[in-house]
């Protein structure tokens, strides 16, 4: 019987031959990622009124990035709780090494076919991998830590099919800003959105990642991408054997509860305007709006491709006076690639500050939150009102193509306007 890639994974972990959409299955949970905004500080109290520990050390990952570098009294308090609770239960801790989406992957920890729940709404990210990975509170989250396991209503699939290939000045993010604006932030339908087709294919992994993550947007439960010879590179540089799991895939002619069709070749750069990402639309249309603050960061933004991206329009460029260009690289080890290869010292040139490896003011933390009536362009994945600041900050999303080239102009800009004619 023809089956989803959802399906095949979640029939696994809950030991069947194979599972229909609507049905409902205890899922034994092959990893549980936490950190420390949502993690010891929450779950902690819960596993102690239960009276239980953790079902498997071995099985869990706290990651420290909200609270990073925990400049204020309640905030070292918090890192100080999380890296207490990581040492008594003696699980896998990445402290303050980036962005626990980021982290997860780049440490080794996915792979694909696994079961995993995360405690952050951008979980999905995992999706990328070939990994059901889906985001839940402290109260599921402790059910989880304390069992190994988690009921799951069994969601359809919604395939979303990219054909051709994204042309200049064109990335994953533009993709994603398209499908919240045609789509909504409820076309997900909290279902699995699988994403294929020739563009996709193309694409490399942090690329992939950016997709995943913004599953949320989209309102799915997870955001999947079926592994291939990308996957299996890309975790093997990490040590991570790849076995008949990279094979896994939606089956031609299951089911799906919709299939949308759409060609990358025709894409254009995309803003969201003011507050959701669902207020997207080209850059071409958009106003010349001026900004005072580029934001390159986030899970979703500031990726070793993300910098990349966005130093290729500000190489040999200054930002536009008044405009604070602010980057906050996703992780530790995509800051250090960066600077190795030359690419952090074009963003520094360009007039950048750098900022700590961790959420930051995407999720609203640290002090260089939004004030009153600031306008920000970000490579962020939200831009609902008052999260990054101030209630009168108004922020636009876009790739770090387009968030580079606002900066030197000090309004919103179309990227390609940077780009020489022949890139990709």
């Amino acid at each position: 019987m023809a089956a989803t890639l959802a399906q095949k994974i979640i029939a696994r972990a809950a030991g069947r031959v194979r599972v229909t959409p609507g049905d409902v299955v205890t899922a034994q949970v092959d990893l549980a990622m936490i950190h420390d905004s949502g993690g010891p500080r929450r779950v902690e109290p819960i596993l102690q009124d239960l009276g239980v520990g953790l079902w498997d050390r071995d099985k869990v990952v706290l990651i420290s990035d909200h609270f990073v570098p925990g400049d204020t009294g309640e905030g070292a308090r918090i890192l100080q709780l999380t890296r207490d609770w990581a040492r008594d239960k003696q699980v896998a801790f990445h402290d303050g090494q980036g962005i626990c989406h980021v982290v997860l992957p780049e440490r080794g920890h996915l792979r694909p076919g696994m079961f995993v729940v995360g405690g952050d709404s951008h979980s999905p990210t995992g999706g990328a991998f070939g990994a059901y990975m889906f985001g839940v509170g402290a109260t599921e989250m402790a059910g989880v830590l304390a069992t190994g396991e988690i009921w799951i209503k069994v969601p359809g699939t919604i395939l979303l099919e990219w054909t051709g290939r994204l042309g200049r000045g064109v990335v994953a993010k533009d993709i994603m800003l398209a499908l919240c604006g045609r789509l909504g932030m409820d076309g997900g339908q909290y279902q699995a959105v699988e994403y294929t087709g020739e563009a996709i294919a193309a694409l490399s992994m942090q690329e992939r990642m950016t997709l995943s993550n913004m599953a949320a947007e989209l309102g799915a439960q997870t955001g999947l991408i079926a592994p291939d010879a990308v996957t299996a590179e890309y975790l093997a540089k990490r040590g991570v054997p790849v076995g008949p799991e990279r094979d896994l895939a939606t089956d031609p002619g299951a089911e799906l509860l919709a299939h949308h069709r759409f060609d990358a070749s025709v894409l254009v750069p995309q803003v969201a305007a003011p507050h959701s990402p669902a207020n997207a639309g080209p850059v071409t249309d958009a106003p010349k709006t001026g900004v005072d603050v580029a934001y390159i960061g986030a899970c979703t933004g500031a990726k070793y491709d993300d910098l990349r991206a966005a130093a290729s329009v500000l190489r040999g460029r200054r930002t536009r006076d008044g405009v604070s260009l602010l980057v906050a690289p996703s992780s530790r080890q995509d800051q250090d690639r960066a600077a190795a290869d030359g690419t952090l010292k074009a963003l520094e040139e360009a007039g950048a500050t750098l900022l700590p490896n961790a959420c930051g003011i995407c999720a609203g933390y640290g002090a260089h939150r939004l004030g009153a009536g600031v306008i920000c362009i970000s490579s962020t994945a939200r831009n609902f009102r008052g999260r990054m600041g101030d209630a009168s900050s108004e922020v636009w999303l876009a790739s770090p193509l387009t968030v580079a080239a606002s900066a030197v102009t000090g309004e919103i800009t179309d990227p390609r306007e940077f780009l020489p004619e022949e890139a990709a």
